[in-house]
């Protein structure tokens, strides 16, 4: 990884920025050097893979070790077939190190703007730098800003309250009263690792029922499955996925997780993903964690919960999710959804911003990684083939 000088401003020195260190930025900076074009990776921490070191310790990829490498280099057979945090921190570091990326660390993009001629990019950053691009590339991430829902009464209250983001281990916990918030992958992981790590009671507090899907069975994972429906049409993928959960996963209706009455697929379609099973389903079944209702408010030092019950646990730990936290960055463009969302990720840009493009702003359930080489190669074909001269080059 190189602390590469900033590049200038005039056209012949105008590279591809992007902006983000993640795996998503990596790999669309090797893509695109790969074709010749320079890109500078602008990273406001001090190294790569930060939101990844910043995850919670057990944390694994639910994706193959094989479909999650970045174009151009392979993850290493050492790894295990489920990656876990650390060693994705080392094969993002390998990685940039590897293909000789050009990043700049300790930079902060707070706004992305057209140039006065038209030509280009203009990028405000930390420190008062004005950069200029011959295109941007943002790929800061899915869980980019902790999110919270607005209860009433939480202002207030004087228990040991964190985000999910901020969890680390069970240890801290130990013999403790945990109530987790949130029934995503995060809050199910976090959930099963307090039992694991000897809290004295882990209360998992669900507003809707999840799909819960084995994240291998008999060494077919599911993500390969993902892979296959993709193109299916919904309602038949829904049918299926309903028969199959009929098959592998337990009814847990008696412990308060009734199977879903939407379909698995519609709702991936609409952002909501599966949980991925390392120990849940098990957990429920024995009483380890007990689900418990939607947290309503907080009041006189109690958590209360949408069917009245009032609880009064030692810590909450809310998995709650993220918001992109784009409006800053790209929302004076009219480039966002109602949502916060890109319009267009991967290849295509917007129809008034060309040159702009966008990644890592979904969740598929065939894999973030997978997903993430596939659109940076898709962003580099197309300026490769879009920008002719106008983007500065490599020297051959």
């Amino acid at each position: 990884m190189a602390n590469s000088r900033i590049p200038a401003g005039h056209p012949a020195d105008r590279p591809v920025y992007v902006i983000g260190g993640g795996p998503g930025g990596l790999a669309v900076a090797y893509a695109l050097r790969a074709r010749g074009i320079r890109a500078v990776v602008l990273e406001k921490s001090d190294g790569v893979g930060a939101s990844w070191r910043r995850h919670y310790d057990r944390l694994r990829l639910h994706t193959t070790r094989r479909l999650s490498a970045l174009p151009g280099l392979p993850m290493p057979r050492r790894f295990g077939r489920w990656v876990a945090r650390d060693d994705v921190v080392r094969y993002l570091e390998k990685y940039a190190e590897h293909h000789e990326l050009e990043i700049v660390t300790g930079v902060e993009v707070s706004r992305v703007e057209r140039t006065d001629d038209g030509t280009g990019w203009l990028l405000h950053a930390s420190g008062g730098r004005e950069l200029t691009g011959g295109a941007v590339v943002v790929a800061t991430g899915f869980n980019h800003t902790p999110r919270l829902p607005d209860w009433p009464g939480l202002d207030g209250y004087g228990g040991e309250f964190l985000h999910a983001g901020r969890y680390r281990n069970a240890e801290p916990y130990a013999g403790r009263d945990v109530l987790v918030v949130g029934v995503g992958n995060t809050g199910a992981e976090i959930a099963v690792d307090l039992v694991e790590g000897g809290a004295a009671r882990v209360r998992l507090s669900v507003r809707t029922t999840p799909h819960i899907v084995r994240r291998s069975t008999a060494g077919w994972a599911s993500q390969y499955s993902a892979m296959l429906i993709r193109r299916l049409p919904v309602g038949l993928v829904d049918r299926l996925c309903r028969a199959q959960a009929r098959i592998s996963v337990p009814d847990l209706s008696a412990h308060g997780l009734p199977r879903p009455d939407t379909g698995l697929y519609s709702r991936a379609k609409a952002g909501a993903v599966p949980v991925l099973d390392v120990g849940l389903i098990d957990a429920v079944r024995k009483g380890r964690v007990e689900v418990v209702a939607a947290v309503d408010s907080f009041e006189d030092g109690k958590v209360v919960l949408a069917d009245g019950t009032r609880v009064e646990p030692d810590a909450v730990v809310a998995a709650t999710g993220y918001v992109r936290g784009l409006e800053d960055l790209v929302g004076h463009l009219d480039v966002l959804d109602g949502r916060g969302r890109p319009v267009v990720h991967g290849a295509r840009s917007p129809q008034n911003a060309p040159g702009l493009y966008f990644t890592g702003f979904t969740n598929p359930i065939s894999g973030m990684f997978r997903e993430l080489a596939i659109d940076a190669e898709k962003i580099a074909k197309a300026l490769a083939k879009g920008a002719g001269e106008s983007l500065s080059r490599l020297p051959v």
